[in-house]
């Protein structure tokens, strides 16, 4: 009886999202709601535990919203500048086949971004640039969701896979070899998924190659040490091959656009705001002394033990740290000031209506989109104080027996679904999956490794990021649309990892 409970409000956002096709803002409510009903019915959910989750769910929520709003900002000011369509079609020109370049910016260039920042940031960014190129908006948000989510676990700068090292006590040098190997093989499978939702299935055999390039150098840089540029420097790898490919056929293809003075003008806001976010990442993560300075501005809130009524207790601990000065949330408030002041001090009258117009963009796609974020995250700190969701990992896990290796990545999945992020998932599931691999006596490194490739697969269905990439893209409210043709290519890739971590174990 506890495990359909526990099963009812992820069961009430899929059928809602899904079947009925509300957006995560009403959807999330539900499943709220569920979370809230359910937990005081059958897991002992106090007032106490409540307010615990929900506090940890709002700072959590801030910090993901602290990247949401800025990014839309900046989107709104750079795109009535006319500088999102500008870049897209100087990369157009680096990529002159239609459909290769389609593929190459929700898939290489998103996954470049979120190697330097991701919670979202990826798909805030990309999907725009589809936009601009012509694709139509769910297509364009879904491909760049599926596109990007191979290089979560690297990405970020590395933080997520030095994450999953410190909870469960491996070495990185033990992680790397399977980690790199089951995302290797998941890049292939996020590039022929980007391609099929973008109507490019027949260039199947060049996403093959330049997925083989990517998947390579992921494992080169990750296996010599420098995990932090590992999904950065596959994705940039897999933007130069594409350029090369797409030149060789460019006399089959449609000519690019020609380069105006104008358009290579408005080039340069894109450039300096996204550049400028890019190098400073880059300088907080590759210069020991200054991110060392930079990371005594934090605050993090510390949380009392809490038990439900029915004995389950989270213990004490600490929510999101809140790095002032490194988190890329504040880092894109910094560009939009200057960006801002300098336009300003330019043409203080354009600049105001450029201003005024992206200020109501951003409160437009950004209300409703917050509310979803909101409701999400709350819904699953409550099922994570009171058990639900350890219960539906242990469940699982408990039926696969022999057959674990195969379920090892949906717990992943599980985990990223309910917290929108693949970092949370290996924070709320590393541990069970390396006892559950040490019982049934496999290598705990292996069975991490599916965790974080399927918490990274997750991503593609996150609710929280969904909503990210709808709101840059006019789709608020519309996150089920998107949602309906992301699941079926994660189910396929999942059980393909599944299979393989099945036959690694062997």
């Amino acid at each position: 009886m506890n495990f359909v409970l526990a099963c009812i409000p992820v069961a009430v956002v899929l059928a809602l999202m899904l079947r009925l096709k509300w957006g995560a803002h009403k959807a999330g409510a539900a499943g709220w709601l569920a979370a809230v009903v359910a937990g005081g019915l059958s897991f002992g959910l106090t007032f106490e535990v409540f307010w615990v989750s929900q506090v940890k769910g709002l700072l959590l929520s801030i910090y993901v919203l602290l990247i949401m709003w800025p990014a839309l900002f900046l989107f709104h000011w750079l795109n009535r500048l006319g500088a999102i369509e500008a870049v897209t079609r100087m990369l157009q020109r680096a990529v002159p086949e239609p459909g290769l370049f389609a593929i190459a910016l929700a898939w290489c260039l998103s996954g470049a971004f979120e190697g330097i920042a991701g919670f979202g940031l990826p798909v805030a960014i990309v999907a725009p640039m589809l936009l601009a190129a012509g694709v139509q908006p769910i297509r364009a948000v879904a491909a760049v969701a599926i596109g990007h989510s191979w290089a979560v676990t690297f990405g970020s700068m590395g933080l997520i896979f030095q994450t999953l090292s410190a909870i469960s006590g491996i070495s990185s040098q033990e992680l790397v070899p399977w980690t790199a190997t089951l995302l290797g093989a998941a890049c292939i499978g996020c590039g022929l998924g980007a391609a099929l939702v973008l109507g490019q299935s027949h260039r199947w055999k060049a996403v093959i190659l330049v997925a083989l390039l990517m998947a390579s150098v992921q494992f080169a840089v990750c296996y010599f040490g420098l995990s932090a540029m590992g999904s950065f420097a596959a994705g940039l790898a897999g933007l130069l091959a594409c350029a090369a490919i797409s030149r060789r056929t460019r006399e089959n293809s449609t000519p690019a656009p020609a380069t105006t003075a104008n358009s290579s003008k408005n080039v340069a806001p894109a450039l300096a705001c996204y550049g400028s976010l890019a190098l400073m990442l880059a300088a907080l993560t590759f210069v020991p002394p200054l991110r060392i300075a930079v990371e005594n501005f934090r605050w993090q809130a510390t949380f009392t033990r809490v038990a439900t009524g029915n004995g389950f207790v989270t213990p004490a601990g600490k929510g999101p740290a809140f790095l002032f000065l490194t988190h890329p949330g504040s880092l894109m408030i910094l560009v939009a000031l200057v960006a801002v002041a300098t336009a300003f001090w330019s043409n203080r009258q354009s600049a105001r209506e450029t201003f005024l117009h992206a200020t109501r963009g951003t409160v437009s796609s950004g209300g409703l989109a917050t509310v979803g974020v909101l409701f999400m995250v709350g819904m699953a700190g409550i099922m994570d104080h009171c058990g639900m969701t350890l219960l539906l990992a242990e469940a699982v896990s408990g039926i696969a027996g022999s057959a674990y290796p195969l379920v090892s990545p949906f717990i992943g999945v599980l985990g990223a679904f309910a917290t929108g992020s693949n970092n949370n998932s290996n924070i709320m599931f590393a541990t069970l999956q390396k006892s559950a691999a040490e019982i049934l006596r496999l290598s705990p490194a292996l069975i991490l490794a599916g965790q974080t490739a399927g918490g990274s697969l997750g991503s593609m269905v996150a609710p929280a990021k969904l909503v990210i990439g709808c709101s840059t893209a006019g789709l608020t409210g519309q996150e089920g649309a998107v949602l309906r043709k992301t699941i079926g290519p994660l189910l396929a890739l999942i059980f393909i990892i599944g299979l393989i971590l099945l036959a690694l174990a062997r």
